[in-house]
């Protein structure tokens, strides 16, 4: 079914990858006094969508046999077999990759190297400890492409550096509260690299720490940019504590519900509304 292949392609985290690089094309276009090539931002939305959408099709297809022994995912479309045999996504997944790759190159030469890196990287080492690391690098491709995609590559700006840490902080925050959370089902498939290879309790320490990064830089934001106001520090605040206190809360009481409500908060609730709220306020502040 059309549903089936759609599901490959990880909707819910592909829409949320190209959420944030459209926001950060937006803000990216207002740091440059409001200028809005419309032409540029939808081939810009076109390029992240089909790269998202072609890079997570691409990791779901070569984590379908470890995805067929976790109660979790066993139900997708690859390891539950209602997409037989699992090699028919890859001319969709290819489509895809290259369409984005080719709008990216007609976006700039930065955008498609982003772009082919970042696709790269999705790819590498799948299920493996360097799997959280190189998702940093593919994380962060939207938000690089929607920046580059609108200013100028030679301009010198920190809000792509503070763009990358705050994804490079995200990442693994994201990724291993997910792990803690559902830690039998990864050992019951044979997964054991880190942090399942570390006890509960030194992994919250460090998802502690996390937060506090992924906080900080989120609030620098605001510091280092010279357009964004009132508007963003206070939300980019109200969400650092929420972080915190889940994280807190985890540290308190390590179990798998409070390292769960950790992976919610930092999906959209927190990365989301960061990038929505800056959008709103470098626009209409």
């Amino acid at each position: 079914m059309l549903s089936d292949y759609l599901n490959v392609l990880k909707p819910k985290e592909t829409s949320l990858l190209v959420f944030i690089g459209a926001c950060s094309a937006l803000v990216a276009a207002a740091a440059m006094g409001g200028l809005f090539p419309a032409g540029t931002f939808i081939l810009t939305v076109l390029a992240i969508t089909c790269g998202s959408a072609g890079a997570n099709g691409l990791t779901n297809y070569l984590d379908r046999d470890v995805d067929a022994l976790m109660s979790r995912t066993c139900k997708r479309a690859l390891p539950s077999g209602r997409i037989k045999p699992p090699w028919k996504v890859l001319p969709m997944i290819a489509v895809l990759i290259v369409a984005g790759l080719i709008l990216a190159w007609l976006l700039s030469p930065i955008c498609f190297v982003i772009g082919l890196v970042g696709v790269l990287a999705s790819g590498i080492l799948r299920k493996t400890v360097s799997c959280t690391y190189f998702g940093i690098i593919a994380g962060s491709s939207p938000v690089l492409i929607g920046w580059y995609a609108i200013s100028q590559p030679q301009a010198v700006t920190a809000m792509p550096v503070l763009f990358f840490c705050l994804i490079a902080a995200w990442t693994p925050l994201h990724v291993w509260t997910l792990m803690l959370a559902n830690r039998s089902d990864y050992e019951g498939a044979g997964l054991h690299y880190f942090p399942l290879s570390w006890p509960d309790s030194k992994v919250i320490i460090l998802l502690a720490v996390l937060s506090l990064a992924l906080s900080a830089f989120g609030v620098l934001i605001y510091f280092l940019s010279g357009f964004l106001h009132w508007l963003y520090l206070s939300v980019a605040v109200l969400m650092s504590l929420l972080m915190v206190s889940a994280s807190i809360r985890l540290l308190v009481t390590p179990n798998s519900r409070n390292a769960w409500m950790v992976y919610k908060l930092s999906a959209f609730p927190y990365l989301g509304i960061i990038f929505l709220v800056m959008v709103i306020d470098s626009w209409f502040l």
